[in-house]
């Protein structure tokens, strides 16, 4: 049997999905990015993480101007198959442009101030030329 299995994720009316990125190991999200049909397909062809991106309307393989790849573990999709989970290795440690680890480094404080809580690992001047 051969299962289609593109064809069971509900893309959005610009044949995109939402993808989030989580450590394997740890559980820790690290991003979340869109995908269309073929950077899923390439994701899992390739075992690293492709995206779509929407400013640059063009495939994005993480890693490739970088170096930070995401060794994909497994492709998971949620209940209604409009979403998908990346459970990642992230190569280098650092999943984000701004040098961080993940993505999400600003917390809600009591204050009602967004606050950064994680530290920059990696100066964006040294990741990207």
């Amino acid at each position: 049997m051969t299962c289609k299995w593109l064809n069971e994720v509900k893309w959005d009316e610009q044949g995109l999905v939402p993808a989030i990125a989580q450590d394997a190991k740890t559980g820790e999200v690290l991003m979340f990015a869109w995908m269309n049909r073929e950077a899923l397909e390439k994701t899992a062809a390739l075992g690293q993480a492709v995206y779509w991106s929407r400013s640059r309307r063009k495939l994005w393989h993480k890693g490739e101007e970088s170096g930070h790849f995401q060794a994909v573990v497994e492709i998971r999709t949620d209940c209604d198959n409009d979403v998908i989970l990346l459970k990642v290795e992230q190569v280098g440690g650092v999943s984000c442009h701004t040098g961080r680890r993940s993505c999400f480094f600003q917390s809600l404080l009591d204050d009602g101030c967004w606050t950064t809580v994680e530290p920059v690992l990696k100066d964006p001047k040294e990741i990207y030329k």
